[in-house]
């Protein structure tokens, strides 16, 4: 079942579901945009949040859509913060090698560029996993206007 996007709202729950992605989706273009950033900003961010959100669906929960995902704006200054909490698999970001995108290309490899998108577009990009209890992904980006 969708939920509909509250507004009013800097928390967004949701089943791990990618039919759920579109909500998701369109929390975040809110939030990004009642904050004052650029179009061309706001669709780095929500490209990031969504592939740290796919991630977690196929990831952390295999795919299977009974699980929550929360999704939390935290706003500070000039940064925009989104918090993303999964309760699945941990993951250990220390364990993925450095995107060689040329490499990628040559290979016309499809699939895989996740974390790659998310460190190139947003600001930073910072991981934190309790093993058996749960998983973070904080996705960092600054205003500049």
């Amino acid at each position: 079942m969708n939920k509909s996007v509250n507004l009013n709202s800097n928390k967004l729950v949701v089943k791990s579901s990618t039919a759920n992605l579109i909500t998701i989706r369109k929390f975040i273009n809110s939030k990004a945009s009642s904050f004052g950033f650029t179009e061309n900003e706001i669709e780095d961010i929500v490209i990031s949040v969504d592939e740290a959100c796919t991630n977690i669906i196929e990831h952390s929960y295999n795919s299977k859509p009974n699980f929550d995902l929360e999704i939390s704006i935290i706003l500070s200054k000039n940064k925009f913060i989104i918090k993303i909490v999964d309760y699945g698999e941990s993951f250990e970001p220390d364990t993925l090698k450095d995107m060689d995108i040329e490499l990628y290309h040559k290979q016309r490899r499809v699939g895989g560029l996740g974390v790659y998108l998310m460190k190139t577009l947003m600001d930073e990009v910072k991981y934190k996993s309790v093993k058996n209890k749960y998983n973070q992904v904080m996705l960092t980006k600054i205003l500049t206007n």
